[in-house]
């Protein structure tokens, strides 16, 4: 982990790209951090299975941003004896992967219902996550493009978008292969890591950021590689404006075609859910780099570039921060339900307090953020 204090620039990436990926990290905060999750706004919740919300865009969003800014570093590692270049990208993609599993197991500790404190079975502890998942899509797709650059970028793209779709359709229900149960990557999944760390937020033991649906996420994270390479040879200009509008528009189209065979998906992270994604990922791009860098409207963008100058640490700090108000007791309850109840449910419908308790805390990581820009604090993970 790297902590740097820094007067200047932070690095020669474009702007809008600092914004996107600040804007995904805010996001991320606000879907992450519901005050009720019995009362959401249907955008704000993931698709139930089948189908696609914008809460559905922000994951892999981020996996296109770090793509987008390998785009930049993989000039120095592209440099590096192989060795060095595994050394540095595996012990990068270990801390990420080891930081979300220790997350995983925060605060470390079960309190019973009779008071009774014991530490937690570290072996129970779920295995994969957020951050496990960006930190083997950082691992993979370096790996791809440092032994072939984009050309095998390309190649593994197709062949793992197509290939998972085969596998899914193999080794799933013949019933229904792609449905929670039956579906090749919770069988997996329950042979390899097993259910008790497997994630139950869907009923049962079921992973959405499990071994096999890793694949095809590789693919988010090298198409922004692929179109922050095409943005640098082109220039910000509005040839490479056009080319992500059109790339997008096929990409979305091409996805919803696919979907008819193969649902879009995200909690198994589907190859139509894949070009879908990138295809919105590319047009919301062409429209930042149009405002920003050609049409230099940038007044409105420091509040999104707080969260993308350390958008991993920010992240992490909203998920121990909000895991800490609920530990906090504040007489029967805790500090967290204490706030809902009292600044949130007092005066607002159920969805608005919900939304508005998620927003909120939002600002709160933002302060933080703002804290440590002021600082120049900026922490690379």
């Amino acid at each position: 982990m790297d902590i740097k204090t820094s007067p200047g620039v932070l690095s020669n990436r474009y702007l809008a790209l600092d914004v996107l990926r600040g804007m995904t990290i805010a996001f991320m905060v606000i879907v992450n951090t519901a005050g009720d999750w019995s009362n959401l706004y249907a955008p704000l919740a993931h698709a139930k299975w089948h189908g696609f919300t914008p809460t559905d865009l922000v994951f892999p969003t981020f996996m296109f941003v770090v793509g987008n800014a390998m785009s930049f570093s993989m000039k120095k590692l592209q440099d590096m004896p192989t060795v060095d270049f595994f050394k540095k990208v595996g012990k990068r993609a270990f801390l990420i992967f080891f930081i979300g599993w220790l997350l995983n197991a925060f605060p470390f500790y079960d309190i019973s219902d009779s008071g009774e404190f014991s530490f937690i079975n570290i072996t129970e502890v779920r295995l994969f996550g957020v951050l496990q998942r960006i930190a083997l899509g950082y691992f993979f797709a370096a790996i791809i493009l440092y032994l072939g650059g984009v050309k095998l970028g390309w190649i593994f793209s197709g062949v793992a978008l197509l290939g998972y779709w085969a596998i899914m359709l193999v080794f799933g229900d013949s019933a229904d292969p792609f449905g929670l149960t039956g579906n090749a990557a919770i069988k997996l999944d329950l042979a390899l890591v097993g259910e008790g760390r497997m994630y139950g937020g869907e009923g049962i033991p079921f992973d959405p950021e499990g071994i096999l649906s890793t694949l095809p996420s590789i693919v988010n994270v090298i198409a922004g590689y692929i179109v922050g390479k095409m943005i640098q040879q082109l220039g910000n200009n509005m040839e490479s404006i056009k080319k992500l509008i059109i790339a997008g528009i096929i990409l979305i189209v091409a996805a919803y075609a696919w979907d008819i065979l193969f649902p879009i998906n995200k909690k198994i992270w589907t190859s139509s859910y894949v070009l879908l994604t990138v295809g919105i990922d590319m047009l919301i791009l062409a429209v930042l780099v149009f405002i920003i860098e050609l049409r230099k409207i940038t007044n409105w963008t420091y509040f999104f570039l707080v969260f993308g100058r350390n958008p991993l640490i920010l992240y992490i700090a909203s998920g121990i921060v909000i895991t800490l108000f609920g530990m906090i007791p504040i007489g029967d309850m805790s500090l967290r339900s204490v706030i809902y109840q009292n600044l949130f449910t007092s005066w607002l419908s159920p969805k608005n307090a919900s939304f508005f308790f998620a927003f909120s805390y939002m600002l709160l990581i933002w302060l933080i953020g703002l804290w440590m820009d002021k600082r120049r604090i900026y922490i690379k993970v």
